[in-house]
């Protein structure tokens, strides 16, 4: 596809922010925006216009921008509900899609998004930007080099202290509110998921086998709006579904098991908590560690441990991803740290060249599952639930 073509669907904060820094920053073309509040798109349509681009059609209703002949490639960042059914709109119509992530909310919807990949054959990337992470891609290309030995253990986290967000959803129109109040489930679960399923080869020679999930009780959102919302009659009466901390553990084909936490609504600094341990080698987000078994490494006394902790930056230079290495010279842009404006990058590059997502439909059935999945081990006292083949076999060969 060389004339990209773009509706982009959901202004919220998150939405805007893509659509102005990581979209409009490369140059690409917004022909149609959409959301349902309609200042929301007006302010995006007037933000293309700023940007020198003629003015796009705004839409309220995202059924109109599957009809827009002037459209071929749809980005979606709506609120979570909304992200399946939008995308498989726009497959069945024949665009290009980019979407935003979130957990799904039964197993059918990740089912319908592999369904409708392979009957049209409509390129499709999942928008999971910490696949794209400095550190995180570091740490693959060390794992891919062998350093690690064979890989045993990973550990990941979406912990991110969302109280004020999730508390003031009315005022500020944001999905989380009511998800919080109605489901008890592992809900954001691909930050961390999506970079371990790349070390671990997930879908590509391995698999995610079964899940056992584990909620704690819910209190921290309760004494948040008792502090801060006590004229808030409808909250301060309401009971949160949403346990306050929900760990899942996944039990791999090849052996390996990977423990995942959520952990939004108590006090506490932000982390990934992105950990890789292999026979060879380990590294750790939260202290920023690497820690490797080789002689070359070891000082000739019991101190060299102590120079592990928060040594990262010293194997930057030999072992960052060739991918960074390049985006560093050029010049990092865009948020996260670069990783926002790097995944719409590759991207519009593959989406040009007819090449392969780097995060794929498979990628988001197999990770967005895990929430659904979740949502029944928690119901049924952490049971141990299988999680399902979406590439029906191919993972072997894929």
């Amino acid at each position: 596809m060389k004339d990209i073509k773009i509706g982009f669907i959901g202004l919220g904060g998150r939405g805007y922010g893509l659509m102005t820094y990581d979209v409009l920053g490369q140059g690409e073309h917004i022909t149609a925006v959409c959301d349902e509040y309609e200042d929301r798109a007006e302010k995006a349509a007037d933000a293309v216009e700023k940007a020198g681009q003629a003015r796009p059609a705004v839409y309220l209703d995202y059924h109109e921008v599957m009809k827009d002949e002037n459209v071929n490639t749809i980005i979606i960042a709506t609120a979570w509900e909304s992200h399946v059914e939008i995308a498989l709109a726009a497959m069945y119509a024949g665009k290009a899609v980019a979407m935003e992530v979130g957990g799904a909310y039964e197993l059918k919807h990740c089912y319908d998004l592999v369904e409708a990949y392979e009957k049209t054959g409509t390129p499709f990337m999942f928008l999971e930007n910490c696949c794209f992470g400095r550190r995180e891609m570091m740490v693959l290309n060390m794992v891919k080099k062998g350093l690690f030995g064979e890989v045993v253990h990973c550990a990941g986290g979406y912990q991110h202290d969302l109280r004020d967000e999730i508390s003031f959803g009315k005022e500020n129109r944001h999905y989380r509110l009511r998800n919080y109040l109605s489901r008890n489930c592992e809900n954001y679960p691909t930050h961390d998921l999506g970079p371990i399923a790349k070390v671990l080869d997930i879908n590509h020679g391995n698999r995610m086998l079964t899940l056992s999930s584990t909620a704690s009780k819910s209190a921290g959102l309760r004494e948040f709006i008792k502090e801060n919302k006590p004229d808030d009659e409808f909250l301060r009466n309401q009971t949160f579904a949403q346990g306050d901390v929900v760990t899942t553990v996944i039990k791999c084909a090849r052996g390996e098991t990977i423990v995942l936490t959520l952990d939004t609504t108590l006090p506490r600094y932000y982390s990934r908590n992105f950990t890789v341990r292999g026979t060879r080698a380990m590294y750790e987000e939260v202290t920023d560690s690497v820690f490797l078994d080789r002689k070359e490494d070891k000082a000739h006394d019991f101190d060299w441990l102590k120079h592990c902790v928060g040594n990262a930056k010293a194997y930057e230079e030999e072992w960052d991803h060739p991918v960074w290495k390049k985006y560093i010279e050029e010049g990092v842009k865009g948020g996260h740290d670069g990783m926002d404006w790097l995944e719409f990058e590759i991207f519009f590059r593959n989406l040009r060249e007819d090449a392969p997502m780097p995060v794929d439909v498979y990628d988001a059935a197999s990770w967005m599952a895990v929430t659904a999945l979740s949502e029944a081990s928690i119901a049924k006292g952490g049971a141990v639930v299988e999680i399902p083949d979406f590439t029906g076999g191919k993972w072997h060969m894929m």
